[in-house]
């Protein structure tokens, strides 16, 4: 057994969504309210808990069909193909520090559990361990058998070729009724309000989240600040890694209020032009500038996931989630500078694939 699995479960399954959905709220959303209730359920801390989704959710803007990635695509001229395939490296990147970051969390907290069920005699719900059989395991995949199901057939789908980001969303849909319908019985109208109704407060939810904050994105483009700001760095003639750091710094700002989307849309026509001067590779920026816009979804004050994980979970006070997730936040600049240092984490899936590029 190991400790910690469900989380390292939690962190895959939301790196499996991300790649079907290409968003961050969405991914959020869909795993985190099955996810957090469970691992409360097994005595994962609520910060734990909420940390895990909410940066599991961010993957939904790095691994394709992302549609910060599409927009970047568009912004800086480059290969949406070659952009997609290197943002799967970054992505196995962070899932794999997630999930260690998880093992260790929980590795600390069932140790403080023990030190404290040692003193006073009170076991915590951590320290419960089940163990199941192989053959409780095998009778176990029927359960998840519509999910692999609908997995394989959206990813089929979109990564097939036979249908577009937004058709496979309502392919999804169809073929989630008709698994609830065939496998579990669920096709009468008192048991498809329930799901209709839960689908429409979770879309509402995300609209009116993800509405607020272009906004809010209208009002830093209508004033300049997003632009002048971008301006100023590029003005400053640094040499090319200061120039470098200074755009990152800058975009990690930036994402204290607004979404990614829109920062792409307001200071890639000005930040790139300096960056591809100066030698950068523009396929891997674009990667390197996804991963560190995940910051931003995850921190206050707009961060888009903190709002999705306190709708979906009301019982975790927003002051645990926050907390939660500010160890992620540096886990992915960690990886920001992993990805500086071995910068083929990005593009050797690209270069592979496709051949070398054709710098532009």
């Amino acid at each position: 057994k190991i400790p910690g699995g469900l989380g390292i479960a939690v962190t895959l399954a939301c790196g499996l969504f991300a790649a079907m959905a290409g968003s961050s709220a969405a991914t959020c959303s869909a795993i985190g309210s099955s996810a957090i209730p469970e691992m409360r359920e097994r005595g994962y801390s609520a910060r734990l808990a909420s940390g895990l989704v909410a940066a599991g959710g961010t993957l939904g803007i790095l691994l394709p069909p992302s549609i910060t990635l599409i927009l970047y695509a568009v912004a800086a001229e480059q290969s949406l193909g070659r952009l997609f395939l290197a943002g799967v490296g970054p992505g196995i990147l962070l899932m794999t520090i997630f999930a260690a970051y998880g093992m260790f969390r929980y590795g600390y907290e069932h140790r403080i559990a023990l030190q404290r069920a040692s003193v006073d005699g009170v076991r915590h719900r951590i320290l419960q361990e089940e163990r199941y059989t192989f053959g409780e395991r095998l009778r176990a995949i029927p359960r998840v058998a519509p999910f692999l199901i609908l997995l394989i057939g959206v990813m089929l789908a979109l990564y097939g070729g036979f249908a577009t980001p937004s058709e496979t969303a309502g392919l999804g849909a169809i073929l989630a009724l008709i698994l609830i319908a065939v496998i579990y019985g669920a096709w009468g109208l008192s048991d498809l309000k329930p799901i209709f109704a839960s689908t429409l407060s979770e879309s509402t939810m995300l609209m009116v989240i993800i509405g607020m904050s272009l906004l809010y994105s209208y009002v830093m483009s209508y004033l300049h600040i997003s632009q002048s700001a971008a301006e100023w760095v590029v003005s400053l003639h640094l040499s090319p890694w200061v120039l470098f750091a200074a755009v990152v710094t800058l975009v990690i700002v930036l994402g204290f209020f607004l979404p990614p989307v829109s920062i792409i849309l307001m200071t890639a026509p000005i930040i790139l032009p300096p960056l591809r001067a100066e030698g950068f590779d523009l396929i891997w920026f674009g990667v390197v500038m996804s991963v560190v816009m995940e910051t931003g979804l995850i921190h206050p004050p707009v961060g888009l996931n903190i709002f999705v994980i306190n709708k979906i979970a009301p019982d975790i006070k927003l002051g645990d989630i926050i907390w939660g997730t500010l160890p992620f936040v540096f886990l992915i600049l960690a990886a920001v500078v992993i990805l500086c240092v071995f910068p083929g984490i990005a593009t050797a899936l690209p270069d592979y694939v496709m051949g070398p590029p054709t710098r532009r």
